[in-house]
């Protein structure tokens, strides 16, 4: 709510969209939306589907870009600009950035290139002190000072690397920002409008939660407390426990390293009691897998936190960095889930990225006893990076014998079907064994553990009593484990189905429906499987 008012101003000096502005978080872009034609989402529930929670240029000549993520605004206006120049056109281009994202490369990258055009460019740096959680890194006292200092302290990143500069301090009040805009608008170089704003203005909560409401479940808005809190043990406190035990019974030299997400984690649990141990490198996924890699090299075991649908920011330092040189750092995963709501976090492409790196082994745990093992193991192993795919259900808990991280672990011994539930789905492949049951199957279960690297005996083996190998993985099948199974039966007499989702962007289905587009359901499961044995 902080841009609330520059949005109003923009909208009032500049000409949109023969002026142009992009956001680099479309989080920001609400008030644009609302003042470019598209308010009635926000006002009549029947027309709350009209438009997406991000910038789309499908629904509006006003917006340029499907945007999620952070970091990419400045070096997208660059573009923006040189083109406009080339082609002989006139108008504002303005890139709207917040402090957070000025940590991820890609940012000075585009500030870099900036620089070096000779023409209009607006640079607005929406400054409020915050990423998604608190800011991390040097950058961050430079700032401050220039907070401080109404803009004229000498540590000035954006005059450095030569960009013209402009101070706003009250980013809040529209008179200031009307006044600002005025004096900028059609400037013929480049230049950064830094303008300081308060994260959450105009909802006390938000305000002293900046980091709880940055994204929030449903919450009462006269209290803003969470209307249904989540009760009993999650994933995160089976992490946190073996975190713990590591640390006090093993004196395992663990670090716990997170890339401005310490909220998904629950990482303020270890960073309170274990603060030299912890490091947020702020909205900068490369720099956290690079980080590790150097702790890595030198003794530590560390830990890197992600989300999936953030780290694929990182491929190539997971690519060159961990697995060509195979050092043992260790990376939860979360987020893996087919998701719906917008084609920006997609939790369903880790599976293809880091299943085929190289050197890099990457685990579905299906209970919290395998999520411990998994940690134990990949904290103590010297052969290369490991990766480990945080469940996106429920807790489950099984009793584990016997833990192999890359055997497979035949749960249930049938014939005929053998069905293999990657994390998550595995509670699905024993919904449709025990439906099976009433066509007088006896389907095997399998849970594969390793979906990286095949476990070929178990696989052979099943070859001699089974017809049909069902995989299920709550993941894109193009570039999966389904696929990878498929190929290992492909000169073989058993038949292979594969169930997950579609290689693409989903957009505004919901997860229910995607679902049942891609026949994960245990009725559609179990028709297939009828279907193919005739």
């Amino acid at each position: 709510m902080g841009v609330v008012e520059l949005t109003i101003a923009f909208h009032t000096i500049f000409n949109s969209p023969i002026d142009k502005v992009v956001w680099d978080v479309s989080h920001q872009s609400y008030t644009h939306k609302i003042l470019t034609g598209r308010k009635e989402a926000w006002l009549d529930p029947k027309h709350y589907d009209d438009v997406s929670g991000y910038t789309a240029p499908e629904e509006s000549p006003h917006d340029y870009f499907n945007i999620g993520h952070t970091s990419t605004s400045i070096a997208l206006a660059t573009g923006m600009a040189s083109a406009r120049d080339l082609q002989g056109k006139s108008g504002n281009v303005m890139a709207v950035i917040g402090d957070g994202s000025l940590s991820g490369g890609l940012a000075l990258e585009g500030l870099n290139i900036a620089a070096t055009l000779k023409s209009n460019l607006i640079i607005l740096v929406n400054d409020n002190g915050m990423a998604i959680a608190k800011d991390h890194g040097g950058l961050y006292e430079g700032l401050k000072e220039l907070r401080e200092t109404n803009g004229q302290s000498s540590h000035n990143l954006f005059k450095a690397m030569g960009l013209d500069y402009r101070y706003v301090e009250n980013g809040n009040d529209i008179q200031t920002m009307l006044n600002a805009f005025r004096e900028i608008k059609d400037i013929d170089h480049p230049i950064v409008l830094h303008v300081h704003t308060e994260k959450g203005h105009g909802y006390q909560p938000a305000i002293d939660h900046k980091e709880a409401f940055h994204w929030h479940v449903p919450f009462d808005l006269a209290t803003g407390k969470t209307l249904h809190p989540t009760t009993g043990e999650t994933y995160n406190d089976v992490i946190h426990m073996e975190l713990e035990k590591e640390i006090t019974e093993n004196n395992t030299p663990i670090t716990a390293i997170t890339a401005a997400i310490p909220g998904s984690y629950d990482l303020k649990r270890f960073s309170q009691k274990y603060p030299e141990r912890y490091f947020d490198v702020g909205i900068a996924e490369q720099e956290s897998i690079s980080f590790a890699a150097g702790q890595a090299k030198q003794g530590l075991r560390p830990i890197v936190f992600h989300s999936g649908t953030f780290l694929q920011r990182a491929y190539d330092q997971l690519s060159h960095d961990l697995g060509i040189n195979k050092l043992p750092v260790t990376i939860m995963v979360s987020g893996g889930s087919i998701s719906a709501g917008d084609p920006t976090h997609q939790g369903i492409f880790d599976i293809a990225m880091l299943s085929n790196i190289p050197g890099l082994t990457y685990l579905a745990p299906t209970t919290k006893e395998e999520l411990t093992a998994m940690m134990h193991w990949a904290l103590h192993q010297n052969v290369g990076p490991v990766a480990i795919r945080v469940p996106s259900n429920g807790v489950h808990t099984a009793t584990l014998n016997n833990f192999n991280a890359h055997k497979m672990n035949i749960l249930h011994q049938g014939k005929q079907v053998a069905i293999l539930g990657v994390g998550s789905l595995l509670p699905l492949a024993q919904t449709v064994q025990q439906q099976l049951v009433s066509k007088n199957i006896d389907a095997t279960i399998v849970d594969p553990r390793d979906i990286s690297e095949l476990d070929s005996e178990t696989l052979t083996d099943l070859e001699q009593d089974h017809q049909l190998v069902i995989t299920l993985e709550e993941a894109s099948l193009s570039g999966g484990f389904g696929e990878k199974v498929s190929r290992f039966y492909g000169n073989t007499a058993v038949h292979v189905l594969n169930f997950g989702a579609a290689k693409r962007f989903n957009d505004r289905e919901t997860t229910a429906e995607l679902w049942r587009e891609f026949k994960l359901t245990p009725e559609q499961i179990v028709s297939e499987v009828m279907t193919n044995l005739k």
